[in-house]
């Protein structure tokens, strides 16, 4: 498929499909990596002379009550992306209200060559979600090129992201991907597809749901050679085997998959063997550590205690490639951080590894932890980099894109 860099665009009007779904805090950015990220593909195509218009969704919009959908689209108005774009750039860039009609036209219309406008939200858009044909017709209607370069959204069949380059491709306009979403699958690669010398291949699997994770934990026993799990999944998977959890999280509907699962890895599962435990999630009075992986009444587990620590290190040291989505204990109080610090540690004191981090509360934690420059790759996308693996590495955002 074509890169951004194999693009002639000169006066031509081009669609980049980014992520700029920013964390807010009262209407202001708390943390814009992910526009950063999209600047070298904006300044390439500035470069190139091209008329950038840059889309993308900020939040979730309820289109079911009136009420609260207007509450949502001023809550996840993108103009505060725009000022933000504005700064990082340089130069003001354009701003359009509007997610189609006249006005967004108009705006369109209105662009000289090398420079940038910023559309609306999407999801203001009710069919955005819904790959809409009539709303990917409209926008593929204004553009003559498109590139994606919205990794974090590449997992979705939204209008935004599939619907106009398919518009775009059947009739033989171009169609790319960024620098950011070929950083991104370059990587991920890495992780899907695993060489006999890139063995032994470890994934460290944490967070609270098996039923979020289900394909990929089945996907993952397939290429992998220790799967550790941590987080509150390991509940469910300590339950199924007949352990005591106390009050700690489970789901009841995944029992039997987590002891199929277990028994079919045939010691390829890694779960913990002890843990640090608390008697409430909000304002513990008692925290102690167990002796094993059964759990009292009345305590909750929160962390992974010395032992599976211990454990997981051992495993670590043996990796020559290396995938971790989802924290190993509730890394956000501070008493219960030691888990998921060990893990960093251990991956960052790596050598000649391949590390990966599939987004999401893990990144968060390694960031937090100041290991984020330990990692061969952190991706901007979690459930993206969940589905690739899934999928083999395929996505319908990305494959779109190619022949």
């Amino acid at each position: 498929m074509k890169t951004v860099r194999d693009l002639k665009v000169k006066g031509q009007v081009v669609f980049v499909r980014c992520d700029f779904n920013v964390p807010l805090k009262e209407g202001e950015i708390r943390d814009d990596n992910r526009i950063v990220a999209a600047l070298p593909t904006i300044k390439d195509l500035m470069e190139k002379g091209a008329k950038v218009v840059l889309m993308s969704h900020l939040g979730k919009i309820d289109h079911k009550d009136p009420e609260k959908c207007e509450q949502d689209k001023k809550k996840n108005n993108m103009a505060v992306v725009a000022k933000r774009l504005s700064e990082l750039l340089g130069q003001k860039i354009l701003f359009c209200p509007a997610t189609r009609g006249e006005e967004l036209k108009k705006a369109i219309y209105s662009l000289q060559d090398g420079s940038v406008m910023l559309m609306q939200n999407t999801r203001y858009e009710k069919g955005e979600s819904k790959n809409d044909p009539e709303l990917s017709k409209e926008w593929a209607s204004y553009a003559d090129a498109f590139v994606m370069d919205a990794f974090g959204s590449a997992h979705r069949a939204h209008a935004s992201t599939y619907g106009i380059p398919e518009i775009l491709k059947s009739e033989g306009k171009q169609t790319a991907i960024g620098y950011l979403v070929e950083k991104e699958v370059n990587a991920l690669k890495k992780v899907v597809d695993v060489e006999k010398e890139a063995r032994p291949y470890v994934a460290i699997l944490g967070g609270f749901k098996v039923s979020d994770k289900i394909k990929v934990i089945e996907r993952l026993m397939e290429k992998c050679d220790k799967i550790l799990i941590g987080g509150a999944m390991a509940y469910t998977f300590n339950k199924a085997l007949g352990h005591n959890i106390g009050t700690s999280p489970f789901e009841e509907d995944q029992l039997e998959f987590a002891k199929n699962c277990y028994e079919r890895a045939q010691g390829r599962i890694v779960l913990p063997v002890d843990c640090v435990v608390a008697d409430d999630f909000d304002n513990p009075t008692q925290i102690k550590v167990t002796e094993n992986c059964d759990i009292p009444e009345g305590f909750m587990g929160m962390d992974v205690g010395p032992k599976t620590r211990e454990l997981y290190v051992k495993e670590i040291k043996k990796a020559k490639t290396l995938f971790w989505n989802g924290p190993v204990g509730v890394f956000e109080k501070e008493q219960f951080t030691e888990g998921t610090i060990t893990v960093c540690k251990a991956c960052a004191e790596l050598e000649n590894v391949f590390t990966c981090i599939g987004g999401g509360d893990s990144a968060a934690a390694v960031k937090q932890f100041g290991y984020s420059d330990a990692f061969s790759h952190i991706s901007t996308g979690g459930g993206a980099s969940l589905e690739m693996i899934e999928n083999d590495g395929h996505l319908p955002g990305i494959d779109v894109i190619g022949d």
